[in-house]
């Protein structure tokens, strides 16, 4: 019975004909695109709207890029390739150089000592976030979580713990979405000369620490899309979905597909990964589980309508199919230590514009978190979060279980940009808006940036010659104020006064709730 449920979960399909008695159901989903194109986007994901992305890993004990700004967690690349920036850096805080100390010396730096998964936990949640995206493996090739495929992981070296295995049990116990991201497809060319080949060879220094200690080659290798790499990169795959269950299969971006798109390799991977998605969407509807998936990068990895289109700090000027920004506070991901030092991240009002953007045009924001090396996040990022959960104590019912309205934004035009006087009037204000109320009839409109306490606004969308010439409002008020609101429609649009008492976090943006139909 086992065999065969586990033959259908690896995409080969049984024999046309009746079904036996014994025979467990048909898988839902068969080893192919248009029938993946058929997963359809589950309400937790649709409803959830913002969730946090956390890059941690042995990089973090670095939190270092030559230029004080981008992904800090490819140190690992950028120090092999460019050790007239890295090597100084490594010398002057780390008293070495590769081959004598390389990137495989920082795991046992890389320690955790002060890591508490349940405070973690306790922060997302007042965030107001309703799920988490851990990187369980990034390209460096260190897994975070306790593998039996691999001694380069963390409960054998490092923390000495089950990192992925900790933080899932501590969010799901606060109602939260867990899901590892996994990053391993980009690993053969990381260490390497060619970054994106099939086929690469190891940076001098990276062959000299195999030299030198053989055991590195398991960190450091494979070099190669071979048939034995694409098998592990399946297995480990498996194992965190046997171990966690992940509510998402999110992958990063895999440059090998159109880098060679005709190469023996990447056929295989491409193979490999189309019935790893089908396994995986298989095995969470048979326990009863509604999970999805991304389709990462510029181009895509797979075919349009399959899983969620994702790029990094993604921003769409229209709505479309379901989408997600995997946004970072910074200009890193990973922690980035020159950030923190000089609070470079976004502020709080670009955050919630940036929340509230995304999910005016049908995505979800994942916001993404760099913590430190022995497992605390930086104060700045702590304030940030806390910030935005204070305003959506106020204004989530503007944002979780939303659907986008016929105009996801009204912009005020820009210094010196002329405007068509045949159409509506140019409006004065920033606003998104949603759609949302039990019964999908209420429009919010949520205008960004501070709010000045007893002013008129205008919402020209609601004019008589705007998108939403015929949308009926019979109630108007202000999410957070018990204050009465005085309003009128005019040829310019949807007049009201604001508050003179203001809710909280108003200086990062109101919700006006127009109720009608």
């Amino acid at each position: 019975m086992r065999r065969i449920f586990s033959l259908l979960l690896t995409g080969l399909l049984l024999p046309a004909g009746p079904l036996r008695a014994a025979d467990p159901p048909p898988p839902l989903f068969a080893d192919d695109w248009e029938s993946l194109r058929r997963a359809p986007v589950p309400a937790w994901f649709e409803d959830a709207k913002f969730g946090i992305f956390i890059h941690w890993g042995a990089y973090s004990v670095a939190g270092y890029h030559a230029q004080g700004k981008g992904y800090a967690e490819h140190f690992p690349k950028f120090l092999y390739a460019s050790p007239g920036e890295y090597y100084p850096f490594l010398r002057e805080h780390f008293g070495g150089v590769p081959p004598a100390f390389g990137y495989q010396d920082l795991i046992p730096l890389f320690r955790a000592e002060k890591w508490r998964p349940e405070e973690w936990a306790d922060l997302f949640r007042r965030a107001g976030a309703r799920y988490v995206v851990l990187t369980a493996e990034h390209h460096d090739g260190f897994a975070l979580w306790d593998s039996e495929l691999t001694p380069w992981c963390a409960t054998k070296m490092g923390p000495h713990r089950d990192l992925v295995g900790d933080l899932a049990r501590a969010v799901r116990a606060r109602g939260l979405k867990f899901a590892p991201s996994y990053h391993r497809e980009r690993h053969p060319g990381f260490f390497a000369r060619e970054l994106y080949a099939p086929v690469s060879t190891p940076r001098p220094d990276v062959a000299a620490e195999i030299a030198q200690r053989p055991a590195a080659a398991g960190l450091y290798g494979p070099f190669a899309y071979t048939d034995e790499f694409i098998a592990d990169y399946v297995a480990r795959w498996q194992e965190l979905d046997r171990k966690f269950r992940p509510d998402f299969l999110w992958l990063d971006d895999i440059p090998l597909f159109y880098k060679a798109p005709n190469a023996p390799e990447t056929q295989k991977f491409r193979n490999a990964c189309r019935r790893m998605i089908a396994e995986y969407l298989n095995a969470a509807a048979a326990r009863g589980q509604a999970v999805y998936l991304n389709n990462k990068g510029p181009n895509g990895n797979w075919p349009a309508g399959v899983g969620c289109r994702e790029k990094d700090n993604l921003r769409l000027p229209v709505s479309g199919p379901k989408w997600q920004n995997p946004a970072t506070l910074g200009t890193s991901y990973g922690y980035l230590a020159v950030e923190e030092e000089q609070d470079r991240y976004k502020s709080p009002a670009e955050l919630i514009r940036l929340l509230c953007d995304v999910v005016s045009k049908n995505g979800n924001l994942l916001l993404n978190i760099g913590p430190r090396a022995d497992g605390t996040i930086p104060e700045g990022m702590t304030r940030r979060l806390l910030a935005i959960g204070g305003w959506l104590d106020v204004n989530g019912e503007a944002i979780y279980g939303t659907r986008p309205w016929r105009v996801p934004a009204e912009t005020p035009p820009k210094p010196g940009e002329r405007t068509d006087v045949s159409h509506p009037p140019p409006p004065t204000q920033d606003w998104r808006f949603t759609l949302g109320g039990s019964d999908r009839k209420t429009l919010y409109a949520i205008l960004l940036g501070p709010a000045p306490a007893g002013v008129e606004v205008t919402i020209a969308s609601l004019s008589p010659a705007g998108a939403g010439a015929d949308w009926p409002v019979t109630r108007v008020d202000v999410l957070g104020s018990e204050e009465r609101v005085v309003w009128q429609r005019t040829p310019a649009g949807l007049v009201l006064a604001l508050p003179r008492q203001l809710p909280a976090r108003a200086d990062l943006g109101i919700v006006v709730r127009l109720g009608g139909k």
